[in-house]
């Protein structure tokens, strides 16, 4: 499904004008390799931060240290603070982030499977959080699904209804 989404998200920025960067945490890089396996994405996709080591998502997007002090890097608000950071930081107008618990082991008192996804946009900035199940691959994957999905939500109300059209 990711291509799919990948494939559909890009062609809606770009029918938009918009561009589109993604912080990654438990996905590792495979949300930026989705998009960028969609030919023609770098018409759009700004670039991509991977910040998997928790002192990165403060360094260098900013995440609040007291909120990853108190609560750790799996929390709703960290997601959203990693997209509004890596939107700042590469200059997109929209921004993905994922954060969460693959496995094999629960992370900071969170079990496998907790998952927050963020949007940054325009209009402000949304975390999405998810409980998904399966081994490791398939929550790193179902976290790329549900990140893209939030996107093409997301800019099927912002452009309206010919975009909705065109992606059911």
């Amino acid at each position: 499904m990711s291509e799919d989404a990948a494939a559909r998200a890009l062609a809606a920025l770009r029918a938009d004008g918009a561009t589109l960067a993604v912080a990654e945490s438990l996905t590792g890089g495979l949300l930026a390799a989705a998009l960028v396996g969609v030919p023609g994405a770098s018409a759009v996709f700004r670039g991509s931060v991977t910040a998997y080591a928790t002192e990165l998502k403060a360094s260098v997007l900013g995440v609040d240290e007291g909120l990853l002090d108190v609560y750790g890097p799996v929390h709703p608000v960290v997601a959203r603070q990693m997209a509004e950071g890596v939107r700042r930081l590469l200059g997109a107008d929209w921004a993905l982030a994922t954060t969460g618990v693959a496995g094999p082991e629960p992370q900071g008192g969170q079990p496998v499977g907790t998952v927050h996804v963020a949007l940054a946009g325009p209009a402000g900035t949304e975390a999405l959080p998810l409980r998904l199940s399966g081994g490791r691959d398939t929550i790193r994957h179902g976290a790329v699904d549900a990140a893209l999905e939030l996107l093409l939500r997301r800019l099927s109300i912002a452009e309206g209804p010919a975009v909705r059209a065109q992606n059911p």
